[in-house]
Order: C-alpha cells, then sequence, then structure tokens
C-alpha cells in the first residue's frame, strides 16, 4: 500500500513577487502586466496576488535603496520599532510581511514565488532551502518537468552559515493535488568564494576566461580560477570538483562573493497528496 502524506490545509493563497531588487526587471515586467491583467495567473479557488516588493528601487531601477531587502527578513528586523530611521527596506520588509505573513498566521501566505534575474549564465534556477520537506521538493520537481526540455537547475542554500533572511520565507510552504515519489537533482553551496585581493581590499584578479559563464559546470582542482592583471592564473585548490553558480555575479561585488562552490546531490520526496481548494 502506498502512503502519502497529507497537508493539514488547503492551499488557498499565493503571492507573486517582483522587483525585490530593482534592477532585476523580468519580475518587475511580469508583475507590472499582471496587475493589468491577471487572466494568465488566476486558478478557480486560488487567490493569486502579484505584488512589486520594492517600488523606490524599481522606480530608481537600483537594487535597493538603503540596504538589500532580500536580506532583512530576520527576527530582528521585523521586531524592529518602526521609526523614520529605519533603513527603507526595513520598514518594507516590515509592511510585507504584515501584508503577506508572517507564516505562522492564519492568514498568511501559502506561498510566495520570488522573480529574480542574475547576471551570471546561471539560466533557470530555483532556490531551495529545506532538503528534508517533501512538498518543496515535489513542487520542485513538477516545475522541472514542466520545464522541459529546457534545463532548470536546483540550488540548495541550506547552509548555518550561508542561509539569508528572504523574502519568501514568510510564507507557508506550498502544493495541491496527489504526486508519486520523486526525486530531484540539486546542488548544495558549500562555500562562497571572494575575489583574490591585495593589500588595501581590492580586487587583484579577474574571473578566468575558462571559468566565466560556465555556472553549472565541473571545476576540477587545479583547473584555473582567477587571472591576475600580470596575466598569472590562479587554479582551484583542494581536492574535489565543485559546481561554481553566481560566477562573476555583478550584484555580488559589494557581498566579496566571485562565485560560489557547489557539490551535486540528489534529494528523495515521499508520495504527497495535499488539498488544493
Amino acid at each position: 500500500m502506498t502512503s502519502y502524506h497529507v497537508t493539514e490545509d488547503p492551499i488557498k493563497k499565493v503571492a507573486i513577487f517582483g522587483g525585490t531588487h530593482g534592477n532585476e526587471l523580468t519580475g518587475v515586467f511580469l508583475v507590472k502586466h499582471w496587475l493589468e491583467n491577471d487572466t494568465e495567473i488566476q486558478r478557480t479557488g486560488l487567490e493569486v496576488k502579484p505584488f512589486i516588493t520594492n517600488p523606490r528601487a524599481v522606480k530608481k531601477c537600483t537594487r535597493y535603496i538603503d540596504c538589500d531587502l532580500n536580506r532583512v527578513f530576520d527576527p530582528e528586523n521585523l521586531g524592529k520599532k518602526v521609526s523614520k530611521d529605519l533603513p527603507y527596506e526595513v520598514r518594507r520588509a516590515q509592511e510585507i510581511n504584515h501584508l503577506f505573513g508572517p507564516k505562522d498566521n492564519e492568514d498568511s501566505y501559502d506561498i510566495i514565488f520570488d522573480l529574480h534575474n542574475t547576471t551570471s549564465n546561471m539560466g533557470c534556477t530555483l532556490i531551495l532551502e529545506d532538503s528534508r520537506n517533501d512538498l518543496l521538493i515535489q513542487m520542485f520537481h513538477y516545475i522541472k518537468n514542466s520545464l522541459a526540455p529546457l534545463p532548470c537547475y536546483v540550488y540548495l542554500i541550506e547552509h548555518p552559515s550561508l542561509k539569508y533572511a528572504t523574502t519568501r520565507s514568510i510564507a507557508k510552504y506550498p502544493v495541491g493535488k496527489e504526486f508519486p515519489p520523486c526525486a530531484i537533482e540539486v546542488y548544495k553551496i558549500m562555500e562562497k568564494v571572494d575575489y583574490p585581493r591585495n593589500e588595501n581590499g581590492d580586487i587583484a584578479a579577474l574571473i578566468h576566461p575558462n571559468l566565466q559563464d560556465q555556472d553549472w559546470k565541473p571545476l576540477h582542482p587545479g583547473d584555473p580560477v582567477f587571472l591576475t592583471l600580470e596575466g598569472k592564473s590562479i587554479p582551484l585548490g583542494g581536492d574535489s570538483t565543485v559546481y561554481p553558480v553566481f560566477v562573476n555575479e555583478a550584484a555580488y561585488y559589494e557581498k566579496k562573493e566571485a562565485f560560489a562552490k557547489t557539490t551535486k546531490l540528489i534529494l528523495n520526496a515521499r508520495s504527497i497528496r495535499s488539498s488544493l481548494h
């Protein structure tokens, strides 16, 4: 007999965010389109709400105004007393948490799709934060199959020191209908790699041409990673093959991240039957 995990509550409310980073325009364009005409995203029995997350940054076409909105949905920032001295994105995070969360509230949204762009060559990527959540794995498996034969990668950021407090973290978790057991390939973050720097803290080497645009491709020990201005190659150290992501991502220069090392894993999920009203 097949066993199923049954969700306690039906999926009723879904939000689609665009403009969490104001210069990532795909989500902005889509959300504005759906705000004018939402027939594409409406489904019977569901409330689907498109939402511009950071309107001031969108207006200026910049990543953020005071601080990164996609990093401030932690209890400390969400619990700060409202004042005009708070950074704009912290105040905005509190507003968004009130509108769509908090996740333990009965009226909070069940799932939030947060749409982003990168300047790195990552293609279609889904970000997973919990390798033990059957519902999330099933949903990602469904999305990957729906997009096939186009590739869709899963980036697992389940790491105690490398996770961050995102907009999507205020929602409950997703999906509806019945799904058989499944498995998905994911790329789990190992560590973030900074650019080589000089004694003043300035970047002293660039991404090597052999690594540029090679997101998700195997990178072996000894392969060139950086290239100094003098033409010297700096190889990958260690003794294991890794898979680089966010290679030369422009938005991460300020975060001192040239790329992130990942390792490839397979995650399995049980059969699920969840109700959808």
